[in-house]
């Protein structure tokens, strides 16, 4: 008898004869992935049944269905001739015995069986011959794949990359020989999920292996392990090591066939139709639109209603026609670019390139829901849209309610150049997990074209993967075949699932290329030869799936013929439409901006002023702190200043700049508005004005008084919240937050007005020129801290100029001025609407309370930049009476807007268009911001009141161009001069310039050569890093601007940087002289 038959008795001697029933021998375990057929007892108490003959034709039954020693041997025999001729389950027991197994521990593991284990006898005498050094062994090696399986992923369509295999993905450096292959393991680990559940069946190596190939190191690679969270991996292993591979069924691969003929042929359609124009095609990625299908019906089923999508221009027209769904004729009627007379008429602005512009959709889904799709315009700066989808996406949360963040999700599609390259890309990363900032997750689609404009990757990144920046925000990577839609399909669904449960970010990775250049009209054969003589070859994914599907019979030609035909006929009749297709103005603004007038309709003016009950009321509750609370010491001192100025005389200058600014909040809050403050430290405030949320000293906890200035008031009406320390990325959230919705507050603030500049392309591109592009109001408020007090270089100016310059008014073109409206505010006409932005210099806290709350209450929505103070925040000089914050007018008759955009001289009264003449003023002083503290106060301290006027420009654009008018009226034996800190090339001086020249004319005023100018000479810094230099500049400019002898109005060439004194000396006095502007005519 053999060893096998040996090994029977054995398993049969030690079952202590008991009885297995029908139910437990149907119970026993796996092995080799079959289950196994028991041995049946007799009925009665006696032994088990007398061995039967069994006849050769059976000798394929299961190993415990053989009972003979007969039959043991013949299937013994055959097994060692042809292991494939018998059972897999015999073959893992005569495996096993290869192995050396030892017949006693099969025998004792069939007793355990038998006495309630729920083991198979034969797995349970694997596992015990397998020894924890091997058991060890191989966990590592899963952990390798599980880690750097997807580096021998199969990810490049045109096979180019060819990387080597790690060291550790190979069994041999775990000690595993070819002898291994076959032997059976168990590799079950305490709770955890995947190949590594207790639950999975005993495998061979070769199983094993094969199936970690087949997941890691197909056509979708995964990167997830670098994850800290137990739980977020075991879920990804649940659904990533499936014990068999996923497989769509007929069904949806058809659908997914007719998504994929859509993408391709919208592509070749416009291919054919428009061969010379620039479209940025999707060709080399047409997966993606299936995969963003996919991805969006799935999040519709676990809850989304809105998407919210930001992408670059390449595949923007195939997502706006075939994901977004915006009509196929406006996208063909944009490839004319010649807009009828009439819809010239109708719309304003000048436009954009029609792969930068964006559209909002309801779009419905395979299932039957339906998804409001938003895709937002974007410019040619890769990735500056990031941050503004997450912005928008935060305030539909708000305002649906969405506290749980499973209705409102963004969708973000990078190039694989830009993701790597572009810093923004980690500055919006980074505010994923924020508490005022997070949006539950954003999904992150990737369109790699494995080379960047003309740059291979080798020379654009360090790392091997253009994603390993959203490691560091634990975010799973799910690197995908561009040429397996199925695998785009699945990974995308995956990616949805994932945001909808984890509310995290999530990364995929489309592998793919680039069929034509950066462009059609590009030529890439000059800079990557090898890869465009591949892509010249390679077959489009659409006719590879067609194929595979007709090939594998899940469709036929004729079926897969209908699908093109149908989509082609569309086309087509689309493209006819397009002839007649008449666009809208406002075909995508939402139902928030309903009754918001644009530029060419004339806006109502709104009184900013507010009741004094209210005012009382408010400036009550923002300064009371709750019983029990203990503050900082000097935090109560400040509150109880702050409740000592509403409680004082209202006609006595008491309330300072944090207070006026608190009013503002406080009472827009009341009327209902939202109210969102963001930026760096401004819940305390850069220079400890603000402290919005203050804490208790005991406790920690923080109170936010303006959370609590109403009973009933929802708590996230107010936020002011420290942002993270970058400006590009947090400026274009907010400034996406404020586009969502006209009736709240967005503020912005720097840490100092110098730091604005790490925004820059935010201001350029968006919130300068969004409304012209792309029609697109916003309200977004930018606070920026300026002013000259001796603080070196980069903590002294916001760079006015700078938005200065992006003012679109015509600074040679009086606008036309109705005087009988003066009182009215509509001698204006469309000023305020026509002009892109609002840059204002405030010097006084009612002004800064007023110019927020103009804000909200006008028709309209334009950004306003606010130069704010520094010192002036506790200046003695700089508060004011609360009556000033009040509705009432300062002069009868005026009605509206109490912003005042000019403050007239002190000793001026009369607001008419044409006061009387102020007799015996030789110079009309003009100047904007904290420098008229210093000129008032050196002023008055020379008794110059009657011969010198100082007149602020509180807001510099639009133009104040009637005011000016009316002071040159007051004054016009005046000499005209403008006063600043900021150095020559800096500052307001060359915007005002010609606007005041304009009024001149306007006014029949001799023209200077120039302007008169008292301030800095032009300069490569815009402030002195030495304090002793700023003070003496800062006097020398004071008293060139209040010497009667000094005209400043012409400039001889001179040095670099020279203080105010060495500028003055410069200045030839050969020109006006004291002498009056009218003098000669």
């Amino acid at each position: 008898m053999r060893r096998a038959t040996g090994m029977l008795r054995a398993v049969l001697r030690n079952s202590n004869h008991g009885v297995a029933t029908t139910q437990r021998a149907a119970a026993l375990g796996v092995v080799g992935g079959q289950q196994l057929r028991g041995l049946q007892g007799s009925s009665g108490s006696g032994g088990p049944q007398a061995p039967q003959p069994v006849p050769l034709s059976k000798l394929k039954d299961g190993f415990l269905d053989g009972t003979s020693s007969t039959y043991l041997e013949e299937l013994e025999e055959r097994f060692r001739v042809d292991p494939s001729s018998v059972d897999k389950t015999w073959a893992s027991f005569f495996n096993n015995l290869e192995r050396g197994v030892d017949p006693e521990k099969v025998a004792e593991a069939y007793h355990a069986f038998e006495q309630g284990g729920t083991m198979a006898p034969l797995t349970a005498a694997a596992i015990s011959n397998q020894t924890i050094q091997e058991s060890m062994r191989l966990l590592l090696l899963l952990r390798a794949y599980q880690v750097n399986g997807h580096f021998m992923a199969k990810l490049d369509p045109l096979g180019l990359a060819s990387r080597p295999m790690p060291k550790d993905l190979d069994p041999a450096l775990y000690g595993f020989e070819d002898k291994d292959l076959d032997r059976e393991f168990f590799v079950g680990v305490w709770n955890m999920k995947g190949f590594l559940s207790e639950d999975r069946p005993v495998q061979t190596l070769r199983t094993v292996l094969q199936r970690l190939q087949d997941t890691y190191c197909g056509t979708i690679g995964y990167e997830y392990m670098h994850i800290s969270d137990r739980d977020q991996c075991n879920w990804l292993r649940e659904r990533i090591e499936t014990k068999d591979p996923v497989v769509f069924n007929k069904e949806k691969k058809i659908h997914i066939l007719d998504r994929l003929a859509w993408s391709e042929m919208f592509e070749s359609f416009l291919a054919n139709k428009y061969a010379a124009a620039k479209r940025f095609g999707l060709e080399g990625c047409e997966t993606l639109i299936p995969g963003m299908k996919a991805l969006i019906d799935h999040a519709a089923d676990l809850g989304v209603e809105t998407v919210c999508v930001g992408m670059p221009h390449r595949g923007r027209l195939n997502v706006l026609a075939n994901v977004v769904r915006k009509p196929m004729s406006q996208i063909f009627k944009e490839f004319t670019g010649k807009p009828t007379h009439a819809e010239l008429k109708s719309a304003y602005g000048t436009g954009d390139v029609k792969y930068h512009l964006g559209t909002s959709y309801d779009r419905p889904t395979a299932n039957g829901k339906r998804v409001h799709m938003s895709l937002l315009a974007n410019p040619s700066h890769l990735e500056a849209v990031d941050p503004v989808v997450l912005g928008k996406v935060r305030a539909k949360q708000h305002y649906g309610g969405d506290a749980e963040r499973m209705k409102n999700m963004g969708v973000l599609l990078h190039g694989d150049g830009a993701f790597a390259g572009q810093g923004v890309v980690y500055e919006t990363l980074d505010m994923s997990a924020l508490p005022d900032y997070t949006v539950g997750g954003t999904i992150h689609l990737i369109v790699n074209n494995q080379v960047a404009f003309t740059t291979d990757p080798r020379k654009s990144r360090s790392s091997p993967y253009c994603t390993d920046v959203a490691k560091a925000l634990s975010c799973p990577i799910l690197h995908v075949n561009g040429d397996d839609v199925e695998a785009v399909v699945r990974a995308c669904e995956l990616a949805a699932e994932w945001r909808q449960t984890w509310h995290t970010d999530i990364v995929v990775d489309i592998v793919c290329y680039r069929r034509f250049g950066h462009n059609e009209i590009d030529e890439p054969m000059f800079t990557q030869p090898l890869m465009y003589k591949k892509i010249k070859d390679h077959v489009n994914p659409h006719l590879q799936y067609e194929r595979k599907l007709v090939a594998e019979g899940t469709i036929t030609e004729g079926q897969a013929k209908e699908i093109r035909d149908n989509v082609m006929g569309i086309l087509q009749s689309q493209f006819e439409a397009a002839k007649e297709y008449k666009p809208s103005a406002k075909d995508w603004l939402s139902s928030y901006w309903s009754g918001f007038m644009g530029p060419n309709q004339k806006a109502r003016i709104r009184n900013t002023g507010v009741s004094a009950d209210v005012l009382q009321d408010v400036g009550k509750a923002i300064t009371e702190l709750p019983p029990g609370f203990a503050p900082h010491r000097q935090i109560k001192k400040l509150y109880g200043q702050r409740r000592a100025m509403i409680e004082a005389d209202p006609n006595k200058p008491n309330i300072d700049w944090g207070m006026a600014e608190a009013m503002a909040f406080g009472t827009l809050l009341v009327e209902g508005n939202h109210v969102r403050l963001s930026g760096q430290d401004v819940e305390r405030g850069t220079f400890s004005h603000r402290h919005a949320h203050v804490f208790d000293q005991k406790t920690g906890d923080p109170y936010c008084t303006l959370k609590n200035v109403y009973d009933g008031q929802p708590k996230d009406q107010f936020t002011a919240s420290n942002s993270p320390l970058n400006e590009f990325g947090v400026l274009g959230y907010e400034l996406g937050y404020a586009l969502e919705n006209p009736n709240s507050l967005v503020l912005w603030e720097a840490q100092f007005g110098d730091f604005a500049n790490g925004a820059q392309i935010i201001f350029d591109q968006f919130l300068s020129s969004g409304e012209a592009k792309w029609m697109r109001q916003c309200g977004l408020v930018c606070l920026l801290p300026h002013g000259y007090d001796g603080q070196g270089p980069e903590h002294s100016s916001g760079r006015v100029e700078r938005f200065l310059q992006g003012v679109d008014e015509d600074p040679y073109t009086m606008p036309a001025i109705d005087e009988s409206k003066w009182m009215s505010g509509g001698h204006l006409g469309g000023q305020m609407q026509t002009t892109n932005w609002a840059v204002v210099n405030c010097t006084t806290p009612a002004n800064y309370f007023h110019v927020l709350r103009r804000q909200i209450h006008r028709q309209f929505r334009k950004p306003l930049i606010v130069m704010t103070p520094k010192n002036l925040l506790r200046y003695p000089d700089c508060k004011s009476p609360l009556a000033e914050f009040d509705e009432v007018p300062d002069d009868k008759g005026i009605v509206g807007v109490r912003f005042k955009r000019l403050i007239m001289d002190e000793a001026a009264r009369d607001r008419s268009p044409n006061p009387p003449v102020e007799e015996g003023v030789k110079r009309l002083i003009m100047c904007s911001g904290k420098v008229y503290y210093d000129l008032a106060k050196a002023r008055a301290e020379k008794g110059l009141q009657k011969e010198i006027a100082i007149v602020r420009l509180e807001q510099l654009a639009p133009f104040p161009f009637d005011l000016v008018m009316r002071e040159l009226r007051r004054y016009p034996d005046a000499q005209l001069m403008w006063a600043q800190e900021e150095p020559l090339n800096m500052g307001a001086f060359h915007h005002v310039s010609p606007r005041i020249e304009t009024v001149m004319r306007h006014e029949g005023w001799k023209i200077p050569p120039h302007i008169p100018y008292a301030g800095r000479g032009p300069s490569a810094s815009p402030a002195a890093g030495f304090s002793s230099v700023h003070a003496d500049e800062q006097k020398q400019l004071v008293e060139d601007a209040l010497n009667l002898n000094f005209s400043g109005d012409r400039l001889k060439p001179h040095g670099e940087g020279k203080s105010a004194g060495e500028y003055g000396a410069d200045i030839e006095l050969d020109s006006l002289a004291a002498q009056s502007p009218k003098a000669d005519q």
